[in-house]
C-alpha cells in the first residue's frame, strides 16, 4: 500500500491534526511493514495560490507556454501524480475560522483539473477520475461542531473529494482543542482511539 499524507496545518508539530497524522502513520507502519508512506506538508511548503496566471498557463497550448507557465503546469502535474499513485490518501486538516486552511484550499484548486481528475459526461454529470482509493480525513478544531451547522469542513471536503473521485472518506475528528487542557486531552485521546479501531478492526480496508 502506498499512503500519501497531506498535512495542512501552519503550526508544525504543535498542530493537533498533525499529531493525529503521526499517530496514524505509526500504526500503519506497524500494520503494514511493507507499505510506504509519503508526507506532503502544505504548512511548511505551501503551493502557490491558484491565480489568474496559473489558470492562464493551463489554457495555453503546451508548445506555446513560457518557462514560468510550463513550471506552473508541471507543479500541478506533480501534485496530481502523487494522488494518482497513492492507494490511500490521508488529509490532516485543522479548522481555521470554521473552514479549512488557505494552504489546503490552494492545493485542492491545483489538483481539481478538468479532464484529468474530473470530467463531465455527455449528460453533463460530473465524474471524478481519481477512483478506487481509500480516503481518511483527520481534523482538529478548537470547539465542538460535528453534526451542527457550524461544521462546514465536513460537507465541503465530502463534496469536493467526491467530485474528483475520492468518495466515501472516513472522518475522524479531535474536538474541543481550545476548551481547556482536559478537554483537549480527551478530544485527542478519543480521536486516537478511533484511529486505532480503524486500523485494528478493519484490516480489509486498510490492507487490501
Amino acid at each position: 500500500m502506498k499512503t500519501l499524507v497531506i498535512l495542512a496545518s501552519i503550526l508544525g508539530e504543535r498542530s493537533k491534526s498533525t499529531q493525529l497524522a503521526h499517530h496514524l502513520i505509526q500504526r500503519l507502519r506497524q500494520a503494514e511493514p511493507e507499505g510506504t508512506v509519503q508526507v506532503r506538508d502544505l504548512g511548511a511548503a505551501p503551493v502557490p495560490y491558484f491565480d489568474g496566471a496559473t489558470a492562464g498557463a493551463l489554457f495555453t497550448p503546451a508548445d506555446q507556454r513560457s518557462a514560468d507557465q510550463a513550471a506552473s503546469v508541471a507543479r500541478g502535474d506533480a501534485l496530481i501524480a502523487e494522488l494518482s499513485e497513492a492507494d490511500r490518501i490521508v488529509f490532516a486538516v485543522p479548522v481555521y475560522n470554521f473552514s479549512l486552511p488557505a494552504q489546503l484550499k490552494s492545493y485542492i484548486d491545483h489538483v481539481t483539473r478538468a479532464g484529468v481528475t474530473f470530467r463531465y459526461t455527455e449528460q453533463g454529470v460530473p465524474e471524478g477520475l481519481l477512483k478506487g482509493k481509500q480516503v481518511l480525513v483527520l481534523s482538529a478544531r478548537g470547539g465542538k461542531a460535528l453534526g451542527t451547522a457550524d461544521d462546514t469542513l465536513t460537507p465541503y471536503l465530502t463534496q469536493i473529494l467526491a467530485f474528483v473521485g475520492l468518495a466515501d472518506p472516513v472522518f475522524i475528528s479531535a474536538e474541543g482543542m481550545a476548551l481547556g487542557e482536559l478537554a483537549a486531552q480527551e478530544g485527542l485521546a478519543l480521536a486516537k482511539q478511533h484511529i486505532d479501531a480503524l486500523v485494528d478492526a478493519r484490516p480489509q480496508r486498510l490492507a487490501a
